[in-house]
């Protein structure tokens, strides 16, 4: 196994961890997976200009990316009640421009 799929896979270890916390709505671990995340995607960019991928490695990365992405969507179904919470409470507290 190559580190850059090593990457592919802490990133979608850590998606899988964010889409963990959403359901508990914990929205600091989320936060704190995303920046994870943020982390690995920057080492991943700088290692895969260095480092091209296997055919094999290619098409396991496609699967990795499908399903980081279906966590993805996931975590925003789940974050977007919460949003809206925060949104209202922002506006209630904020006096209006007129």
């Amino acid at each position: 196994m190559s580190q850059l799929m090593d990457y592919y896979k802490a990133i979608e270890d850590s998606s899988a961890s964010m889409l963990d916390a959403a359901r508990r709505e914990d929205w600091e671990a989320v936060l704190r997976y995303e920046s994870a995340c943020a982390v690995l995607i920057e080492q991943l960019r700088f290692q895969a200009q260095r480092q091209p991928l296997l055919p094999e490695q290619r098409r396991e990365r496609s699967r990795i990316m499908q399903r980081i992405l279906r966590n993805d969507a996931r975590i925003r179904c789940l974050a977007e009640p919460w949003l809206a919470r925060c949104e209202q409470l922002l506006a209630d507290r904020l006096p209006a421009l007129h």
